[in-house]
């Protein structure tokens, strides 16, 4: 059964086509699985065998007939932040207790008309608040790494951690996900993944739960670059429901996989050398310099000169935006309610019941910023900043530099329960300082896993692309995966 659950989606789907493997027996090797390791690692908050199987059998049947989609057959996990038909969708928050829409989300629906086979629903940081998956209602996600001769249990990264772990641990075959301010790209980087944070508006964000409408993002999760072109061609669309989606042709991913680097320009920003950076990470970067040399690429300096200011300026939108997206979970409609003595008190009784306490913190700094006598000072302001960042991409880009590369973290997966981080939520918000610029500008990114630091644990490099070329990043980035290879953690669960 594990021989199945290693398959790539690529090798997964030639076997499929070719007869020589069935999507029933593809999708009770993941269902095994999941059953064996979910215990342990708490990636997945709920599973749908008898959906997965019915899907299965349905997707052997249009193989049969020669009627395969794209995805015919693959199992895939979700995440719990996007709508699903009749299926739990609570972004892991018990305010949203017992909800089940109705709708189907225009990325999910994307993918079930493709062929996906769906193995259930994936945990997350609550609301997709998170770096660590470790604010999640129903619990932490422990990540399938673990450092060399140490058993103490790591983070997946967040918020996206069930979707790196399950994929990691080949609990799934690839997964959806969804990036502010890095929350695909530091759970790839944290579990030896792929994770890609598409252009805004690439993928339809209808039927995902909200968190900060201007800088929230779909993108896959996968185990290479060939399956992560694979789910994006996939997830992408325009969508009437979604006027944010932009009406772009999808291109084919795939093919842009392999193509030589030769004469391409990648930018290399000095602003992304942060004090304290551990070695590692630096000597990595420098190995992926030298990679992209090798490979005929122009390496080229380059300054992003408002960088240093994007930090402060996302964690002054992203609340913003999910204090007033968040106004809408009262008790009234769906999910928790706690009665009170009035419709204030039961609001009241509501939230602080239904909302843990980092969801509670950014909605409070939102609204602060929100608030009269603030908004020029925090939320304008920010917004001028954001502005500034990017035009200093505009400008690099301008110049002729096809992707930029920088480290994904500013460190390996760090162990569950961190007293520093926990005490101090500030450094937890740090671990996003190389991932937020990207939402901020509305670009592209990928984290592809380059290599394991002194610990033994997976590490990524991340690559910036221009708004709408994902086409250059899986091209660029398959460099990285050529030199360094793929990463699976020894099994121990």
């Amino acid at each position: 059964m594990s021989e199945l659950t290693s398959l790539t989606i690529a090798q997964a789907r030639e076997k499929l086509l070719g007869k020589e493997i069935t999507a029933v027996e593809l999708t009770d090797a993941y269902l095994a699985a999941i059953d064996e390791a979910n215990k342990t690692l708490n990636a997945y908050i709920e599973v749908t065998p008898e959906n997965a199987k019915k899907w299965a059998a349905i997707s052997d049947e249009k193989i049969a007939k020669g009627e395969a989609g794209a995805l015919e057959g693959i199992p895939v996990g979700i995440k719990d932040l996007f709508g699903t038909q009749g299926v739990h969708t609570q972004a892991c928050s018990h305010i949203l207790d017992g909800f089940k829409p109705k709708y189907e989300s225009t990325v999910t629906q994307n993918m079930w008309d493709d062929g996906a086979v769906m193995l259930g629903k994936l945990n997350m940081d609550e609301f997709a608040m998170g770096s660590s998956n470790e604010t999640s209602y129903y619990g932490a996600v422990t990540n399938p790494w673990k450092a060399k001769g140490d058993d103490t249990p790591l983070v997946p990264g967040g918020s996206s951690g069930g979707s790196a772990a399950a994929v990691a641990a080949q609990l799934c075959a690839g997964a959806t996900a969804t990036d502010t301010g890095g929350s695909i790209r530091q759970p790839a980087a944290f579990t030896g993944t792929v994770g890609v944070k598409p252009t805004y508006g690439r993928c339809s964000r209808w039927g995902v739960v909200a968190f900060a409408s201007s800088l929230d993002q779909a993108g896959p999760i996968a185990r290479d670059v060939r399956d992560a072109a694979i789910l994006l061609k996939s997830m992408a669309s325009v969508d009437v429901k979604d006027t944010t989606s932009v009406d772009i042709p999808v291109p084919d991913y795939e093919a842009a996989i392999g193509q030589s680097m030769k004469g391409k320009k990648i930018g290399i920003p000095k602003e992304y050398r942060v004090e304290g950076m551990p070695e590692d990470i630096e000597a990595l970067w420098q190995q992926g310099i030298q990679w992209y040399k090798d490979a005929g690429a122009e390496i080229v300096d380059i300054s992003l000169p408002h960088t240093k200011y994007a930090l402060p300026a996302y964690y002054i939108v992203a609340p913003a935006e999910a204090s007033s997206n968040l106004a809408r979970y009262d008790g009234v409609k769906y999910g928790l309610r706690v009665t009170g003595d009035d419709i204030t008190d039961m609001y009241e009784k509501t939230r602080s019941q239904g909302f843990g306490d980092e969801v509670q913190r950014r909605i409070m700094i939102g609204t602060y910023v929100l608030s009269s006598g603030y908004y020029d000072a925090y939320y304008l302001r920010a917004q001028k900043v954001r502005t500034l960042i990017k035009r200093d991409f505009e400008n690099v880009f301008n110049q002729g530099i096809d992707a930029i590369l920088t480290p994904a973290t500013p460190s390996s997966a760090f162990k569950i329960g961190d007293e520093e981080m926990a005490a101090d939520p500030v450094k937890m918000f740090l671990n996003d300082i190389f991932t937020v610029t990207v939402n901020m500008a509305g670009l592209p990114g990928i984290s592809v896993p380059a290599g394991l630091d002194s610990k033994g644990l997976p590490l990524g490099l991340q690559l910036i692309g221009k708004p709408f070329e994902e086409e250059m990043l899986f091209q660029a980035s398959h460099v990285i995966e050529e030199a360094a290879g793929t990463f699976v953690p020894k099994r121990w669960w």
